[in-house]
């Protein structure tokens, strides 16, 4: 990989410079906001959710069971990465 000034080539092939990219889910931003990202994880997470809502909110559901589903896939889908982000001051 040789990076000549603004233009980085692999190979001999000019790799386009983008503002943001989405790496192993999270979307890493050129300026280092996390905003973007952060929102992302909200949306996920309410997917999650409402793909969940079926057994979660099902009355005949055992709160075991509820409890479970909510571990398992909600909770992660939102905390995913969480540790590894860094902070603002806003």
């Amino acid at each position: 990989m040789e990076e000549s000034g603004e233009q980085v080539t692999m190979g001999g092939v000019a790799i386009p410079r983008v503002e943001k990219v989405k790496y192993l889910g999270s979307i890493i931003e050129e300026k280092g906001d996390i905003d973007e990202d952060i929102n992302h994880r909200i949306r996920v997470g309410w997917q999650k959710w409402r793909s969940a809502s079926r057994v979660l909110c099902d009355k005949k559901t055992p709160v075991k069971l509820k409890g479970k589903v909510y571990c398992i896939i909600v909770r992660p889908a939102l905390l995913y990465m969480v540790e590894c982000r860094s902070t603002k001051k806003t």
